[in-house]
């Protein structure tokens, strides 16, 4: 019953965005990935990494089956696509039709010949793909909203605060830069493959699936879906595009001035700006800080490579969103409080909600909301006094990550003492 209220609230979700997208004359999330069936996707890599959570219910034959189907359908989508002479489209990859039509496959095997647990269990395993590929989706139509909806944005409000931290998107921009194409490639490959990143974490959380015949109460899955699904509800609240649109070239006649990442903003009296109905407003909080984040964090009970994939890949995503200029650090400082408060809530959920959850859960979420207030209402303020609100900023995130990493220790399961043998009467002594 849980399982099928989440898949009917999920589902009237797509048709929410789907209508709200065509009120703006485009396709909504449930378009672009019925188009995906046919059409070049957009996102092939993801359409694959999607198929592996699928297979993590199957066996390991069952697993080359369904690969080889993916591959086969794929090379008959490119000939067919060749012979006809049809390219790709602009942002269009040769492969992932495959990977689609073999998860829609599982769910038909799953309806028409599978019974019991064994159904449950694969249309569980489809649910998991399906929904990682609709919240990429769901993700662009809600950046499309955002653009749509919020003429305003509040750069200077954000940019102004920033000054606390010492500008570091100006900093690490010019760092990233210095660097030249081979930097900037390598940390663009990481900042665009985050999915694929998480798809790996997850997979090692699930290997075990199929062997016990049941998923883990919680999983990194769980928390990616979560933080796609609240954190643009932020963007609406407090929309900002990020400083190489701002205050770069990348905003046009739009931008406040060029200036990044060569020269700091003056700082004044911040105010609304008015922007294009294109940029997505999705800085603040950094959600792909809050997906790294979240890979970090469940990647460090995994092996020793995972565990140094997970660092790696949190500070490749913080350098990337920083000196790509498409995040001010004060968006970093939130995604990690809204990170960490959104796996508290989940780790409560599933354990029962206490004291120390609930303790947990609110002082996050209270940190969360006096960063915003702190960024809308004392931008100046913070500017002008750096040496006071710069370690503040820092040490209440700190006192987040202190509080997640000492409640969710007392947490774990305690292993049972090691019984001690009894020890045993010396010879000749009466007991």
């Amino acid at each position: 019953m849980l399982w099928a209220a989440a898949g009917v609230v999920t589902l009237a979700f797509l048709v929410v965005l789907e209508i709200a997208a065509r009120h703006y004359g485009l396709p909504g999330p449930i378009t672009y990935q019925v188009r995906e069936l046919v059409f070049p996707p957009k996102s092939g890599f993801l359409l694959y990494a999607s198929m592996a959570l699928t297979m993590v219910v199957l066996t390991w034959r069952e697993r080359f089956i369904a690969a080889g189907v993916a591959i086969g359908i794929d090379i008959v989508f490119l000939l067919a696509r060749w012979a006809a002479g049809v390219g790709l489209t602009e942002d269009g990859h040769p492969f992932g039709n495959g990977a689609l039509w073999v998860i829609v496959g599982c769910a038909v095997i799953a309806v028409t010949r599978r019974t019991g647990r064994e159904r449950l269990l694969l249309l569980k395993g489809v649910g998991l793909g399906l929904l990682l590929v609709a919240g990429r989706k769901t993700g662009d139509t809600w950046l499309l909203i955002t653009s749509k909806t919020r003429p305003t944005v509040l750069d200077p409000y954000v940019a102004t605060a920033d000054r606390a931290l010492g500008d570091p998107s100006w900093v690490v921009g010019r760092i990233v830069r210095a660097t030249g194409t081979v930097g900037a490639h390598a940390l663009d490959y990481v900042y665009a493959q985050l999915a694929v990143a998480a798809v790996v974490v997850a997979m090692y959380q699930l290997r075990d699936v199929a062997a016990e015949r049941r998923f883990p109460r919680h999983h990194l899955v769980r928390t990616f879906l979560v933080i796609g699904l609240v954190g643009p509800a932020i963007y609406m609240i407090f929309p900002v595009v990020g400083p190489v649109f701002a205050y770069g070239a990348d905003g046009g006649h739009w931008a406040v001035a060029d200036l990044w990442p060569d020269t700091p903003p003056p700082i004044g009296t911040p105010h609304p700006i008015p922007f294009d109905e294109i940029t997505p407003r999705n800085c603040m909080p950094s959600l792909h800080t809050a997906w790294a984040t979240a890979i970090f964090v469940h990647s460090r009970k995994g092996p020793r490579f995972l565990r140094h994939a997970g660092t790696f890949w949190l500070i490749a995503t913080l350098t990337a969103t920083l000196g790509f200029g498409y995040h001010y650090g004060a968006d970093l400082v939130a995604g990690v409080v809204f990170t960490l408060t959104i796996e508290a809530a989940l780790r409560a959920l599933d354990r029962g909600w206490d004291r120390s959850g609930i303790q947990l859960v609110a002082h996050g979420t209270a940190v969360f909301a006096a960063l915003l207030l702190s960024y809308r209402c004392l931008p100046v303020e913070m500017a002008a006094h750096p040496w006071l609100f710069g370690p503040l900023l820092i040490l209440a995130m700190l006192s987040v990550v202190h509080g997640f990493v000492r409640t969710t220790a007392l947490w774990e399961p305690k292993a049972p003492p090691v019984p001690q043998p009894e020890p045993q009467p010396e010879l000749g002594v009466v007991p």
